[in-house]
C-alpha cells in the first residue's frame, strides 16, 4: 500500500515561492508516477503537473508551465513541487497522488496541503 504525505504549503505574497514536498512510503517508490493536483474552494479538482518514475517525463498544466517545476528523490521517496512567481489563483489545497502505471487513474492520494496567495 502506497501513502503520501504532503508538506510546505503555507501563506505567501504573489509574486513568492513556495516548495511543496511529497512523501511516499509503501511501495516501490522508484516505479511510482507521481502527480500534483489542486482543488481551489468552489472549484472541481485540477492536474497540475506530473512526473514519471525515471525522472524523463515531466507534465505541466498550461496554467503553471514556467512558473512550476516538479521533481523527485529518489533516494529520499520524495517528489517536489517548486511553485515560482505564485499568482493569487493558485490560491488551492494541493494534493500528490501515485500510481504504478504511466496511465490510468492515481490509486493513492494524500490528505492535502493549503496555500493561499495574498495580493
Amino acid at each position: 500500500q502506497v501513502q503520501l504525505a504532503e508538506s510546505g504549503g503555507g501563506l505567501v505574497q504573489a509574486g513568492g515561492s513556495l516548495r511543496l514536498s511529497c512523501a511516499v512510503s509503501g511501495g516501490t517508490f522508484s516505479r511510482v508516477y507521481v502527480g500534483w493536483f489542486r482543488q481551489a474552494p468552489g472549484k472541481e479538482r485540477e492536474f497540475v503537473a506530473a512526473i514519471s518514475w525515471s525522472v524523463i517525463s515531466k507534465y505541466y498544466a498550461d496554467s503553471v508551465k514556467g512558473r512550476f517545476t516538479i521533481s523527485r528523490d529518489n533516494a529520499k521517496n520524495t517528489v517536489y513541487l517548486q511553485m515560482n512567481s505564485l499568482k493569487s489563483e493558485d490560491t488551492a489545497v494541493y494534493y500528490c497522488a501515485g500510481r504504478y502505471g504511466s496511465t490510468g487513474a492515481y490509486d493513492y492520494w494524500g490528505q492535502g496541503t493549503q496555500v493561499t496567495v495574498s495580493s
